[in-house]
């Protein structure tokens, strides 16, 4: 198991899910990890599992769809080794009932939120010459779905902008790269389905 000591990991939308899960794991591997979240209480708590166990972390807030924010927030952090883009919301909806709003937010919150969020930590890794950003895309981002088509267009473009940000970002040492998990039991998942729905997603 690789060792991270002395390094330091943002990881957006980490209050729960799987954001909370990246969190415990790259502080077990001994990452400082900065635990962000719109949602204070829930950051907190990630936080304070994280330090329960040994690790180090502390927290930080705002709106990921908020470029000003963002700059402001993530602009002070210093030094940041590792960025986990893991942001996210879903909506169970077919086409017809997905709204301009609801559209506008989904790209919002995955594509504009890890956009701004690398180009505001990536001139003090290109700096540095090395550094890590890991993606959060989703295998419905590969194969589509057949609802929620907001949101599978929304994760083909966080692997559109991995597949980008590796090639440009590579003379500077700094690697990108994406996982797509499948179907994971979140609170996420569970909020916007309904038993039966669950069922046959497993």
């Amino acid at each position: 198991m690789t060792s991270l000591a002395g390094k330091t990991a943002l990881i957006t939308g980490a209050g729960r899910g799987l954001g909370r899960q990246h969190g415990l794991t790259l502080a077990e591997r001994g990452a400082s990890v900065i635990v962000h979240d719109i949602a204070g209480d829930a950051a907190e708590e990630t936080a304070g599992m994280i330090r329960k166990a040994g690790g180090e972390a502390r927290v930080v807030g705002c709106d990921i769809t908020d470029v000003a924010a963002i700059k402001e927030t993530f602009g002070a952090l210093g030094t940041v080794d590792i960025v986990v883009n893991n942001a996210g919301t879903h909506e169970a909806r077919l086409i017809e009932a997905i709204s301009a709003a609801e559209f506008k937010n989904m790209m919002d919150v995955h594509v504009k939120g890890a956009f701004f969020t690398v180009q505001t930590l990536l001139p003090d890794m290109k700096e540095r010459r090395g550094g890590k950003i890991i993606n959060t895309a989703s295998a419905w981002g590969q194969c589509g779905w057949h609802t929620d088509s907001h949101y599978c267009g929304a994760k083909a473009a966080i692997l559109g902008l991995t597949k980008a940000w590796a090639k440009e970002f590579a003379p500077w040492g700094i690697r990108v790269n994406a996982v797509s998990p499948g179907v994971v039991m979140t609170e996420m998942t569970r909020l916007n389905r309904t038993d039966e729905a669950i069922r046959d997603l497993a």
